[in-house]
């Protein structure tokens, strides 16, 4: 099978596509025919190690001191169809359409993959495509979405509230927004000129351009700021929350420190860290897709031969929500 192997840490052009063995389920797994997968600012960030040193080195342990372990494939979302499963498995059969994440374990970035029935807690979640979606459009839904949703949730949004959203425009912010809409807040989306328009298709109530205007000094009052991209200054974001208000930080490698003191000297409630993917979370996200809750936001797509673009790409960030490979 082709895939993208990821053979050191470094620049979009360290990722190679490669012919590989395909894959076989064990008892316990399913084997997928991958039809799309995506690029996501994460993935660039796992490629090249773009993290503070503390967390490099725990990264480095994990995947390979000096790079990767042999034959890594990159990707985490994907959208496909079930070609066989194994002999445990109760909840799905061959010929079933899927999407979901193959976790922290990567390897979507490829014409096969095998993921369990039942995921442990580092493992893949995968649940039935949403009848109403393409393959493009479901496998964009697992990361950005699961993670919005998993924020929002710890963040205790509540109708009536206000709330915004820093990063609105790429994969997580982008559902933010939507869910936010959903469960009844008053949503403001900030990120830059290009992509206000679109914040405003998917239901934002007020945009901001970052480029433009500093909202800290607008004098606006929110109860829960959500920054996706984690480039604010806690010290001047928290002027504009409420006194009991929320932080939430979706990618907190640069701002831990600030977020642990912000913790210890203000009422501000700050939630940090990573979501674990649930399937009852995927089943969930799935509903809301087919009851035209929420879309997703495609920008580009790439065939897979054309990953390093597409990595490219993401980096300049520019891209509006999702850039999608396909197969």
């Amino acid at each position: 099978m082709k895939a993208v192997v990821w053979t050191r840490y470094g620049p979009p052009n360290v990722l190679e596509l490669r012919e590989l063995e395909k894959p076989t389920p064990k008892e316990d797994e399913v084997l997928i025919k991958i039809y799309a997968t995506t690029v996501t600012a994460g993935d660039c960030e796992m490629r090249s190690l773009r993290f503070p040193i503390y967390l490099s080195l725990a990264m480095r342990l994990w995947r390979g001191f000096l790079r990767p372990r042999k034959n890594s494939v990159m990707g985490t979302e994907l959208a496909g169809e079930i070609e066989a499963v194994g002999q445990d498995v109760r909840r799905f059969s061959a010929g079933d359409q899927v999407f979901g994440s193959a976790g922290m374990g990567f390897g979507t970035n490829a014409e096969y993959i095998c993921l369990p029935d039942e995921p442990g807690e580092m493992e893949g979640t995968l649940a039935r495509k949403p009848a109403n979606m393409t393959y493009e459009e479901a496998a964009t839904v697992p990361f950005g979405g699961r993670d919005a949703l998993h924020f929002l949730r710890k963040g205790n949004i509540q109708s009536g509230q206000k709330i915004l959203i820093n990063g609105a425009g790429g994969s997580i912010g982008t559902f933010a927004v939507q869910l936010a809409k959903h469960f009844g807040a008053e949503v403001t989306a900030v990120d830059s000129t290009p992509k206000l328009d679109m914040l405003r298709s998917i239901g934002a109530d007020h945009v901001i351009d970052y480029t433009r205007e500093d909202f800290t000094k607008n004098g606006e009052i929110y109860d829960i700021i959500f920054d996706v991209v984690g480039k604010m200054s806690l010290s001047r974001s928290k002027r504009s929350i409420k006194q009991d208000g929320t932080y939430l930080l979706a990618n907190p490698t640069k701002q831990t420190v600030q977020a642990l003191w912000t913790r210890m000297t203000s009422s501000i409630t700050v939630i940090v860290g990573t979501s674990s993917a649930t399937i009852a979370d995927l089943i969930y996200l799935k509903e809301l897709v087919e009851a035209g809750k929420i879309r997703t936001v495609i920008d580009r797509r790439y065939p897979l031969e054309q990953i390093v673009e597409a990595h490219r790409y993401v980096e300049t960030g520019q891209k509006q929500g999702n850039v999608v490979i396909t197969m």
